[in-house]
């Protein structure tokens, strides 16, 4: 693909746990497995060294509107940063593995172990939520039309949250290790990617269910595409996208992306564009154009395997992080 030129590159101490931009753009936050948090400029120069969190670093978020940059790690800890100023939460567990803000910006939950909290902007304790039936593999925001809504996924399946109440609003049973989930952007799906190398697909507003099989390994990579078509899945080293228009993807052939010689570790869609980003543990970077799936629009090798991707806001920069601290930033 023409035109891809790599901007800048950087090193952390070690392994990129979490990588995220802000919210215009203008500054990439980048979390080392270790604990420090280093939050760039757009142009590659270092804006501030965050102490981040003792014993190492777990998650980090932008909130949607503001420069407020929510971390968790392994302190038990989550924590707001707005520049230097820190307001410190606790996550209620030895570590807090999930923090992610809430599409309106109005809360942020935070996961450790069981624990589930959700917390206003500020940083006050809204709610604790009962003790999930194990560990919290994954945490996010469903689309729900005028209000924020709540996932988690543990083992034995998938539980929906109100922002308003402690009570379930509703239980997705599934019998095994949710590692993974994603919700469609228009609301018609959820799916898991599980630790029995199966995919779960629930249409919700029918209850429906479908798994699909023949994953090589656990499913931790999921992506959806911003019209909700197309599902982008790992569990191997080929990335396998399913079409989920129309009726859905029962008894449709899924597309099968070959680049990679070793198993998938990110994937994701831009946020409005219709280019895929999928790296793997060979340290292969590749950029897809679904209407031309046959080969790669451009791939790049480095030094280490890919452990993270995030796209611009805007869509016109793919940002890269590696088992070994490396951070990229490629125009696309």
């Amino acid at each position: 693909m023409s035109g891809v030129t790599r901007l800048w590159q950087a090193q952390l101490a070690d392994h990129v746990m979490a990588l995220g931009w802000s919210p215009t753009g203008r500054q990439l936050a980048a979390a080392a497995v270790s604990g420090r948090v280093t939050v760039f400029r757009a142009d590659g120069q270092v804006e501030r060294e965050l102490a981040g969190h003792e014993f190492g670093a777990m998650a980090l978020s932008w909130h949607p509107a503001e420069p407020v940059l929510a971390t968790a790690g392994q302190d038990g800890k989550a924590r707001l940063w707005t520049g230097d100023h820190c307001v410190e939460l606790p996550g209620g567990a030895a570590w807090v593995e999930h923090a992610v803000w809430s599409p309106s910006g109005n809360f942020l939950a935070t996961a450790g172990g069981k624990k589930l909290r959700l917390w206003d902007r500020s940083g006050k304790l809204l709610r604790e939520y009962p003790d999930q039936p194990a560990t919290i593999a994954t945490l996010g925001w469903r689309p729900v039309t005028g209000r924020d809504a709540l996932y988690t996924g543990t083992y034995g399946g998938v539980t929906f949250w109100q922002t308003e109440d402690t009570k379930p609003q509703r239980h997705w049973e599934y019998t095994g290790s949710v590692l993974a989930v994603a919700c469609s952007p228009d609301g018609r799906y959820m799916v898991s990617g599980n630790q029995d190398s199966t995919l779960k697909v629930w249409l919700l507003k029918s209850g429906e269910e479908l798994e699909m099989t023949g994953y090589a390994t656990k499913i931790r990579e999921l992506a959806w595409d911003a019209t909700g078509r197309y599902l982008a899945t790992g569990g191997s080293e080929v990335v396998v996208v399913w079409d989920c228009g129309g009726k859905g993807p029962r008894g449709k052939k899924p597309t099968m992306l070959v680049a990679h010689e070793e198993p998938l570790t990110a994937l994701t869609f831009q946020h409005t564009g219709k280019r895929l980003a999928s790296g793997s543990a060979d340290g292969r970077v590749a950029v897809w154009q679904l209407d031309k799936p046959k080969t790669p629009r451009w791939t790049e090798r480095l030094s280490a395997g890919i452990s993270q991707l995030a796209w611009s806001p805007d869509d016109s920069r793919l940002a890269v992080g590696t088992a070994s601290g490396e951070v990229e930033v490629y125009t696309i």
